[in-house]
């Protein structure tokens, strides 16, 4: 009898030309595939909840597939055995058989990390930006993206999106010691919206750009107008939220 499981999941995306499957390239889904496989001697398809560019980092994401294997706790250990050390395997649940890693997520959580000083610690983990920024009008057009909506500005084009709808439940910008996070949570992203916002709304915080002219980037649902220059590695997918009755029975927890 086929079971459904969830895999959470966490990596650092530097080495990896993205979440999904690839033909060729190397990224986290044919890394995950390719150790189930190995520890299962089955073929896996994933399905993942989100899928991150490459570069982006996660400290939460997930997979679903179906096996009729029944996992034991032991094969969390030996699944992150298999698997390289920039990526780790944190639970396995059984779920039922209509539970859906995308679909049933209810909402996304992302943080971009900027530090202003130069720092070992967070190269290639957030965006060096020595500037200057207007913390106030950080805040101001934080606060533009969350009353917003049409999200058409922030997309890149070459998408499959139907809707550049988006309803944004939190933005806002917080400095946490030498770094500046921008904390964005939404129940769907566009492709490389998060990039543009944070990169466009910096543009507004350095006075290049102003708050009205900010507003009228977003109004124009015109993705030539936007900046999508901020870097991957400063991108962390931080939380997806399900149901809590999605993980009702987990099979082990690291």
């Amino acid at each position: 009898m086929m079971q459904r499981y969830f895999l959470e999941l966490a990596y650092i995306g530097s080495g990896y030309k993205g979440f999904q499957i690839q033909p060729v390239d190397v990224t986290v889904q044919s890394q995950v595939e390719n150790a189930l496989g190995t520890l299962l001697r089955q073929k896996f398809n994933l399905t993942g909840s989100s899928r991150t560019d490459a570069g982006v980092h996660a400290h939460q994401n997930f997979f679903h597939f179906d096996t009729d294997i029944q996992l034991q706790p032991k094969q969390l250990y030996n699944l992150n055995a298999i698997l390289p050390p920039d990526i780790v395997v944190k639970g396995i649940y059984k779920v039922s058989a209509q539970a859906h890693a995308r679909f049933d997520a209810e909402s996304r959580l992302y943080r971009y990390i900027i530090y202003r000083k130069k720092d070992a610690f967070f190269y290639q983990r957030g965006w060096y930006y020595p500037f200057s920024i207007d913390m106030p009008v950080l805040h101001s057009v934080a606060a533009i993206i969350k009353a917003s909506r049409d999200f058409t500005s922030f997309s890149k084009r070459n998408t499959q999106a139907k809707t550049f709808n988006c309803k944004v439940e939190e933005s806002v910008w917080t400095t946490e010691g030498n770094t500046l996070v921008y904390t964005v949570s939404a129940n769907r992203f566009l492709r490389g919206m998060v990039r543009a916002l944070v990169a466009t709304m910096l543009k507004a915080g350095r006075h290049t750009i102003t708050i009205d002219q900010f507003q009228d980037i977003v109004d124009s649902k015109d993705c030539s107008r936007a900046d999508f220059s901020a870097p991957a590695h400063g991108l962390y997918l931080t939380q997806v939220s399900y149901p809590p009755s999605i993980f009702s029975e987990p099979v082990a927890i690291l």
